[in-house]
């Protein structure tokens, strides 16, 4: 699975105009699933997100996780993370899981999300979506895991 993580101070998503989930401090999640990905893929990401030190602590160093914080999770399903753009100017997705796998993974790993982590909103999964953030730092970070 392919992901970016920005550490936020506040992030929302919108459908046609209406916030469906919003939070304060935390992460906001850019998810994709790749074709060759799985629970155990799911899985892993979780456990790199929750336990990921990019908050700071009392000296500014970047040492408290979005668990220590109590910080909230915004996961967005985005496909355009698995983006080939290296034969010329218009990208393949094709290393993207096609959208009945994508969607039973994304909603695979919001469950588990919403089991190990209090504060978890998400987005709609194939829906035209807004995503307005406040990165804070700024901190983004691409995370992969196989």
């Amino acid at each position: 699975m392919i992901s970016v993580v920005q550490r936020v101070s506040q992030a929302s998503v919108e459908v046609a105009g209406v916030t469906i989930g919003a939070i304060g401090c935390g992460l906001l999640v850019l998810v994709c699933a790749e074709l060759a990905d799985g629970p155990l893929q799911a899985d892993k990401l979780l456990a790199k997100l929750l336990k990921l030190r990019i908050f700071g602590d009392e000296a500014g160093k970047m040492n408290r996780s979005v668990q220590d914080v109590e910080g909230g999770l915004l996961l967005v399903s985005q496909f355009t993370l698995a983006a080939d753009a290296s034969g010329g100017n218009r990208p393949s997705f094709t290393g993207a899981a096609p959208p009945e796998q994508g969607r039973r993974l994304y909603d695979y790993f919001v469950a588990a999300a919403r089991q190990a982590h209090p504060a978890v909103a998400t987005g709609e999964f194939g829906a035209d979506m807004q995503v307005h953030l406040v990165n804070d730092g700024p901190v983004t970070i691409p995370l992969r895991v196989n």
